[in-house]
C-alpha cells in the first residue's frame, strides 16, 4: 500500500473514531417518568375489590374492558371491537384478536367468561357491573353472547368498570375467587397483576409507592408519551401541596381548597377544576334491631321516621358548601348529580329547621338526644373529615352526640363495606358507575338480602329498605321510552324523599393540581387514566 493510500486510511479511521467517541458521549435519552401523589391507599389490585375511582382509574392502566368510555363519557370498543344485539335479550361481542396479557399469553372468549363468573362471585365488589340474569356463552375463540332473561337496555352501562382478567393466571395463582375489601392477608391478585392494559405494575407496596412501567407488546395505539409512572400515598395535605409546587411530583389529588389559589399563582402547576358527578352523602343504620355503640338500648332510633327528619333538618348544607367547601360544591336534594337526570331540577332541598328537628326528636321520645358513633375516611373525600367534624356539631344542637371515627379509607372501607355492613352513621361518596339512575336506586338504596347475589343494595351499607323502589328499579332497568322512564325514576326517588332514607348534601368540585409541563384529560368521573397522561421532556 503506498504511503499516500495509507495517510488517506489513517484520516478514515482517525474519523470514525472520532464520530464514534462522539455518539457514546452523548447521554442516553432519560426515561419520562410521571410522578403523581393521592391523599389515600392504592391498597389492592385485584381489579374486583373496592368499587372506588381512584382505585378504578390505577386498574385500568394495566387491566382492560370489553367497552370502555371516551374523554367525553360516551362508549368506546375496548377488548371488544364491536357489539351488537341480534335479539333483544342476546348481546354479541366481537372481540379483539392478536391481544397478549402482561405474561404474553393470548386474551380470548374463555377469558371473558370466567372474568364474567369471577366479578359475580363472593367476594367481589362489583357484582352488579354485569346483569345478575346474564349467561356468557362462547360462540368463538372471538365471539362471546351474553344472553338475559329479559330485555335491558343498560346492559352494559356498567362494563366501562368491569376489566377481563386472565383464566389461566388466575386459576394458577389461586385468584379464581375476588379479594373482599376486608380482607386481612393479601391474594395473589391483590399484589400482581397480568392485565392486557398499556401499562404493566413493576412494584406495588400497598399505601407506599406503585410503579407503571410501559407495557411495549400492547395491542394499540397509546396517546401517552410516559415511560413510567409512579404513584405515591401523601396524605398530609401541606406536605402534598409542596411536592407538586417544588416539582416533587407532577399531578396531585385533591388539591385543599384553600391552596387552590397558591397552586395557580405558582407559575409551575396549575388547578384542574370542574364539576364532578359524584355525590356526598349521608347513611343511617336502619337495619339492626339495636344501634351500635350507641347510648340507646333494645332498640334502633333510626327505625322511626322522625328521627331520620330530624338528622336531615339539623344539617345545615348550605353552611358546608360555603364554609367547609369554600363555595367548592353544589347542595343537593337527590342521591344523584343533576347532570345525570333530567328532572332533577324538580327536587328541592328541605331547609335547615332546628325548631322542628328538636320537635321531630321529642315526638320520637328522644328529648335529651342520644349518643352514637359516625364512620368517616379521612383521605378519600374533598375535606371529608372536615364535613363529619361539622355534621357532629350541629347534630349536637339537637342533643345528639357524636363520637367521630374517622380513618384512612382502606381501614374505612373495610370495616363498613359486606360482609360487615359495621355503621350506624357514616359519611360516603358515589358516582354511578352506570351515569343513570337506576344504579342509584338498585346499588346504594335496594333491599339488601342475605344471600341474594344478584347484588342489589350492596352499597347499601344503612340497610335502608323499601320494596316499592326495588319495583320501581326493576321496571327502570328494562324500559325503553326516556319519558316513562325518567316518570319511573322520579317516582323512585320521590319514595326514598319521603321516608328521609338518606341525607343527600353535596357534589364536590373535581381539584387536580397538575403541573405545567403535564397534559391530561380530565373528566367528570373524576378518574385518572393514565394512558392519556403527557409530559413535556427534561
Amino acid at each position: 500500500m503506498s504511503r499516500s493510500a495509507l495517510k488517506t486510511l489513517a484520516r478514515g479511521v482517525s474519523a470514525v473514531a472520532v464520530a464514534t467517541f462522539a455518539f457514546a458521549a452523548l447521554p442516553a435519552q432519560a426515561a419520562n417518568v410521571f410522578r403523581f401523589a393521592f391523599q389515600g391507599d392504592l391498597k389492592s389490585l385485584d381489579p374486583y375489590s373496592l368499587k372506588e375511582s381512584f382505585t378504578e382509574g390505577m386498574q385500568e392502566a394495566a387491566y382492560e374492558p370489553l367497552v370502555t368510555l371516551d374523554k367525553n363519557l360516551k362508549f368506546a370498543p375496548a377488548l371488544a371491537e364491536s357489539w351488537e344485539t341480534p335479539e333483544p335479550t342476546r348481546w354479541r361481542f366481537h372481540l379483539r384478536k392478536n391481544v397478549k396479557f402482561h405474561d404474553g399469553s393470548p386474551f380470548t372468549a374463555d377469558d371473558v367468561i370466567f372474568s364474567a363468573q369471577r366479578v359475580r362471585a363472593p367476594g367481589s365488589n362489583f357484582t352488579t357491573n354485569v346483569p345478575a340474569d346474564a349467561e356468557f356463552v362462547k360462540v368463538d375463540d372471538y365471539t362471546v353472547d351474553m344472553v338475559l332473561k329479559k330485555p335491558n337496555p343498560i346492559a352494559i352501562a356498567q362494563f366501562p368498570t368491569w376489566v377481563i382478567m386472565s383464566k389461566a393466571w388466575s386459576e394458577k395463582n389461586g385468584v379464581v375467587q375476588p379479594t373482599p375489601p376486608s380482607a386481612t392477608s393479601p391474594s395473589y391478585a391483590t399484589l400482581h397483576e397480568n392485565g392486557t392494559g398499556p401499562f404493566v405494575i413493576a412494584e406495588h407496596q400497598p399505601g407506599v409507592k406503585t410503579v407503571f412501567k410501559k407495557f411495549d407488546g400492547y395491542w394499540g395505539k397509546v396517546e401517552s408519551n410516559l415511560d413510567e409512572a409512579i404513584l405515591t400515598t401523601i396524605a398530609n395535605p401541606a406536605t402534598r401541596v409542596a411536592a407538586l409546587l417544588s416539582g416533587e411530583v407532577d399531578w396531585i389529588d385533591p388539591v385543599p381548597l384553600q391552596d387552590q389559589q397558591r397552586v395557580n399563582a405558582s407559575g409551575t402547576a396549575t388547578v384542574m377544576a370542574g364539576p364532578e358527578l359524584r355525590t356526598i352523602f349521608l347513611g343511617m343504620d336502619q337495619d339492626r334491631d339495636e344501634l351500635k355503640d350507641s347510648s340507646v338500648k333494645g332498640k334502633n332510633p333510626f327505625k322511626d321516621i322522625k328521627v331520620r327528619e330530624a338528622f336531615y333538618l339539623a344539617i345545615d348544607e348550605d353552611t358546608i358548601a360555603k364554609r367547609v367547601m369554600r363555595g367548592q360544591a353544589v347542595p343537593s336534594a337527590l342521591m344523584i348529580a343533576p347532570a345525570l337526570y333530567d328532572r332533577a331540577a324538580e327536587f328541592k332541598r328541605p331547609a335547615t329547621d332546628l325548631k322542628k328537628a328538636k320537635e321531630l326528636m321529642a315526638q320520637a321520645g328522644y328529648p335529651d338526644g342520644f349518643s352514637l358513633t359516625m364512620d368517616c375516611p379521612n383521605d378519600r373525600y374533598v375535606n371529608d373529615e372536615a364535613i363529619c367534624q361539622a355534621v357532629v356539631s350541629m347534630l349536637a344542637r339537637i342533643n345528639v352526640k357524636v363520637n367521630l371515627n374517622a380513618q384512612p379509607k382502606a381501614k374505612y372501607f373495610a370495616k363498613v363495606l359486606a360482609p360487615n355492613y359495621d355503621t350506624s352513621f357514616y359519611l360516603l361518596g358515589w358516582t354511578p358507575s352506570s351515569l343513570d339512575s337506576h344504579n342509584i336506586l338498585y346499588e346504594i338504596v335496594g333491599c339488601r338480602k342475605p344471600g341474594d347475589k344478584s347484588g342489589r343494595g350492596g352499597w347499601n351499607l344503612a340497610g335502608y329498605c323499601d320494596p316499592k323502589i326495588d319495583e320501581i328499579a326493576d321496571k327502570v332497568e328494562s324500559e325503553t321510552d326516556k319519558t316513562k322512564r325518567d316518570a319511573l325514576i322520579k317516582d323512585g326517588f320521590d319514595v326514598l324523599n319521603a321516608d328521609w332514607g338518606y341525607i343527600p348534601l353535596h357534589q364536590q368540585a373535581l381539584a387536580w393540581g397538575v403541573s405545567k409541563k403535564v397534559h391530561l384529560t380530565q373528566r367528570a368521573d373524576n378518574l385518572l387514566l393514565l394512558y392519556w397522561v403527557s409530559k413535556d421532556p427534561s
